[in-house]
């Protein structure tokens, strides 16, 4: 599912430079505008939510998972991809984050669904991680050849392995 989306909407940005976690966000959701995925409200709700509610979209230590309910602008289920070449900050979180994986759900399953792939492309096969978190296999992508490469390295992975290390526990839902 995961793969597929970044294709089909053309929603992967590498190295992208942003001032802060808005311009940051606002990048992901700018690509799923443009593929017809999300409507522009989108973006609002999420920015509107992470203001009320904190930093809820980080996941882990480098990455954060922007995303709204299906009903705040989601026209079909769909990805971005966003490395940035500089850490950003949320409001109220010293976490720096460098991975951005918009999700956009169709419905709440989806949305489940979607969390699962994204936590299973990020969780560290080094067993001696301290966070349990990879994000520097993504950061060294060039390409978007290459971030489909290790999508289907870790797809590979995870039928061969028993169940991801629950890494992702930094926020709660």
């Amino acid at each position: 599912m995961l793969k597929e989306s970044l294709i089909e909407n053309q929603s992967i940005k590498l190295g992208v430079a942003a001032g802060n976690w808005q311009e940051a966000v606002k990048v992901g959701t700018d690509l799923l505008v443009a593929s017809g995925a999300v409507e522009p409200r989108y973006y609002d709700k999420i920015v509107s939510n992470i203001n009320e509610l904190g930093p809820y979209v980080i996941l882990a230590p480098g990455l954060a998972m922007p995303h709204a309910r299906p009903e705040d602008g989601v026209n079909r289920t769909a990805f971005a991809l966003v490395t940035l070449k500089d850490p950003i900050f949320f409001d109220g979180d010293d976490t720096p984050i460098q991975v951005l994986v918009t999700l956009a759900g169709s419905d709440n399953d989806v949305h489940m669904q979607g969390i699962l792939e994204i936590t299973q492309l990020f969780d560290d096969d080094d067993p001696n991680s301290e966070t349990g978190v990879d994000t520097d296999s993504i950061l060294a992508c060039s390409t978007n050849e290459d971030i489909y490469a290790i999508i289907d390295k870790k797809n590979q992975l995870i039928g061969k392995m028993p169940a991801f290390s629950g890494a992702f526990c930094k926020q709660s839902y």
